[in-house]
């Protein structure tokens, strides 16, 4: 199974296969169509608190808030994380997307990591 990450201001591309939106709130000014997502993860993204600090947050805080995203993913959020694990084992291409502007300090980037050590490389 390929794991891929993706922002959803980027083109849709039928290579993408299975896009799951893993964002709280819909992607500003992005259709449905345009988005072409086929699973809207909420219940594995960050705690709308986790999410309210970190958009205040400075980007040296980085770490921090990567480490508290874990935490929520190993705990609260542990059962949506495990659903979610196995409805993407059904899919040979996953692509996770996101709508944050910082492509390697944003949530999906943690997300990814949680799910490649539950699914099958």
């Amino acid at each position: 199974m390929e794991l891929r990450v993706k922002r959803a201001y980027d083109t849709a591309d039928p290579s993408d296969g299975f896009r799951v939106l893993v964002d709280r709130l819909w992607p500003r000014g992005v259709s449905t169509e345009r988005a072409a997502i086929d699973l809207w993860a909420k219940d594995t993204t960050p705690s709308p608190e986790l999410r309210r600090e970190w958009h205040a947050a400075p980007d040296d805080e980085w770490g921090a808030y990567a480490d508290r995203y874990r935490a929520e993913l190993a705990h609260e959020t542990a059962p949506a994380l495990a659903r979610l694990a196995e409805e993407l084992r059904r899919h040979p291409i996953v692509t996770l997307v996101y709508a944050a502007h910082d492509e390697r300090h944003n949530h999906a980037v943690v997300l990814e990591e949680a799910l490649r050590g539950l699914l099958p490389g």
